[in-house]
């Protein structure tokens, strides 16, 4: 079987790619075949999520796992697509270099016969060019330009602390403690 996905930059304008695995290959397989469709250089860390849909991040599939102790994920190389991977459930997120975060949406899109001749993956479409720099990613629930915290704050006064007052600090002969 042959899955047939559409990779789509998080941007405002359409940047995305089809592409084509058989379903024994693994999410390895797909990063690689992501990052030469998008021409990034493939030596930053990334990781695959999958997604509910409304693309919240859930179970995460990183490149190596470097995680410790009892919270340990599956890497990529050790997931086979048709694993995590059906009609039921289609999407997951994709992020590659995470100082510059290149955020991707992936939908799988059909489930066919393979095709002979084809060597997999296949890319089958390509629309638009990636940008320089990565796109902003907004957060929604702020309003533009603000923080988040509350603006009324004042974080310089010192009558909220639980120590007192610490004038008198000055006062003791720290030699005699010697």
């Amino acid at each position: 079987m042959v899955y047939r996905f559409r990779v789509i930059l998080n941007s405002k304008e359409d940047i995305f790619r089809d592409l084509e695995l058989r379903h024994d290959q693994s999410l390895e397989d797909f990063h690689n075949s992501i990052t030469q469709a998008f021409g990034f250089g493939g030596q930053e860390m990334a990781s695959f999520y999958l997604s509910n849909d409304d693309w919240t991040q859930e179970e995460e599939f990183p490149l190596f796992d470097m995680s410790e102790g009892m919270d340990q994920k599956r890497p990529m190389s050790e997931t086979a697509l048709h694993e995590i991977l059906d009609e039921d459930q289609t999407k997951m997120i994709y992020i590659y270099d995470f100082l510059n975060y290149w955020t991707f949406m992936v939908e799988l899109a059909e489930i066919a016969e393979e095709a002979e001749g084809v060597e997999y993956p296949n890319l089958i479409f390509a629309h638009g060019h990636l940008p320089e720099e990565p796109p902003v990613t907004e957060f929604e629930g702020l309003d533009a330009g603000t923080s988040g915290f509350d603006s009324g704050f004042d974080f310089d006064d010192d009558s909220d602390d639980d120590y007192g007052d610490m004038d008198h600090l000055d006062d003791y002969d720290l030699d005699q403690l010697y």
